[in-house]
């Protein structure tokens, strides 16, 4: 099994983005999330750093500059979605994440206080 570390700067990054409103509060998370295409689309007018910002885990051991690295996605690289944050809290603690998980959570707080 893989082990991630908090991305602190996507964080950042996130909680920012629903500062600003920049949300999706309802979609279907399975058919919404970046696929391999829509990832290289991103990186083909952005850095790698502005990738990893959408990304709250980052595996330990992986190259950065590669996908291998970041995990834990948390929007569609324009908003933020509400259900890629469930999902990160479900699939971190699923797999005792406790860093992402946690940061997953409070940024979900923060989502639902905000648009509430």
């Amino acid at each position: 099994m893989a082990e991630y570390e908090l991305n602190a700067e996507a964080v950042r990054h996130l909680r920012e983005l629903i500062d600003a409103r920049q949300y999706v509060l309802d979609s279907d998370w399975g058919e919404t999330q970046p696929d391999a295409t829509a990832q290289n689309d991103y990186l083909e007018k952005h850095t790698w750093e502005q990738y990893a910002a959408w990304h709250l885990g980052l595996t330990v051991g992986a190259t950065d500059g590669t996908k291998a690295r970041y995990a834990f996605v948390a929007g569609d690289f324009r908003r933020v979605h509400r259900t890629a944050l469930i999902a990160c809290v479900y699939r971190a603690s699923e797999w005792r994440h406790k860093d992402v998980e946690l940061a997953a959570h409070d940024l979900l707080q923060q989502l639902d206080r905000v648009s509430s």
